[in-house]
């Protein structure tokens, strides 16, 4: 069997096993070799690095994972793709397969056990409706990580990548960007993958900050602040943070941090940078 980023191999594994593709899966196989190439060259994997790969899918980027990393630990949720994954992947002795939810995994106790709580590096192919738990999950469980290089859909890459004042711009941008610094290192049309997604993809690559270059007083009171801010998008940002339940300051406390630090007091949240949020969110915090 060659690699599986060519469609006619794809499909003939597929075939082999019976296999159905799951929708609520969100299952799409990258059928395209530069592409495959592109993500291990943006995620700059060597044989010192510790691979954690969400959603291996049949094992089409796991194979060229295997062949530039030390060691692959692939995480997958669909039991049925378990057996394939044991075909496709069975002349690499550095691979383990985990049949697991991965936002249910204690990635942290996994990076101790295999890696001595070193680094590791995540790579993804990331169906839509997951993305942004994935994400968070590995910045806020403060996984020790080198970089992320994810597969995602075009459009919320855009929106990682946005800054204030953008109409992508949002609760995701600031996350992100609180904890690292992202760029886009390919986009990739609906064309290499079966089955044919509807909208166009990116590979984004997030380094996270090795020191962060900001001081938060209350990290919890920060991203219940973004998020009130972008709840309703239209809302002046007072408006926004006094009618969010779980902030319990009034008008006068938000108007007065907002004077103190020269902001004008109808802003809306789509205006403000990152550090004028964190300025914010430590006024209000003392």
């Amino acid at each position: 069997m060659g690699t599986l980023g060519n469609p006619k191999n794809t499909i003939e594994i597929l075939n082999k096993y019976d296999f159905i593709i799951q929708k609520k899966f969100g299952q799409n196989f990258l059928i395209d070799n530069h592409v495959l190439e592109k993500i291990v060259r943006a995620a700059d994997i060597t044989k010192e690095d510790f691979v954690l790969e969400i959603g291996p899918g049949i094992g089409t980027l796991t194979q060229y994972l295997c062949e530039s990393a030390g060691k692959v630990v692939a995480v997958e949720i669909d039991k049925k793709l378990i057996p394939i994954l044991k075909e496709t992947l069975s002349n690499y002795d550095n691979v383990t397969v985990i049949n697991e939810d991965v936002l249910k995994l204690d990635i942290p106790a996994l990076v101790k056990e295999h890696n001595n709580d070193r680094p590791i590096k995540v790579v993804a192919n990331l169906p839509y409706y997951i993305t942004t738990p994935i994400i968070m999950s590995l910045f806020e469980n403060h996984v020790p990580l080198l970089n992320v290089t994810i597969m995602i859909q075009k459009e919320v890459a855009d929106r990682i990548q946005a800054g204030p004042g953008s109409k992508e711009y949002g609760a995701l941008s600031l996350a992100v960007q609180y904890y690292a610094k992202p760029y886009i290192a390919a986009n990739v049309p609906p064309n290499c993958f079966i089955p044919r997604p509807k909208v166009g993809s990116a590979v984004i690559n997030l380094t996270p900050y090795t020191e962060s270059p900001y001081h938060v007083e209350d990290e919890k009171l920060l991203f219940n602040l973004i998020r009130a801010s972008f709840n309703q998008r239209r809302k002046t940002l007072v408006n926004g943070i006094f009618n969010y339940e779980d902030l319990p300051y009034s008008k006068e406390e938000i108007l007065a941090a907002l004077e103190s630090l020269d902001i004008p007091k109808y802003i809306r949240g789509e205006a403000l940078g990152l550090e004028e949020f964190i300025a914010i969110a430590n006024y209000l915090s003392n």
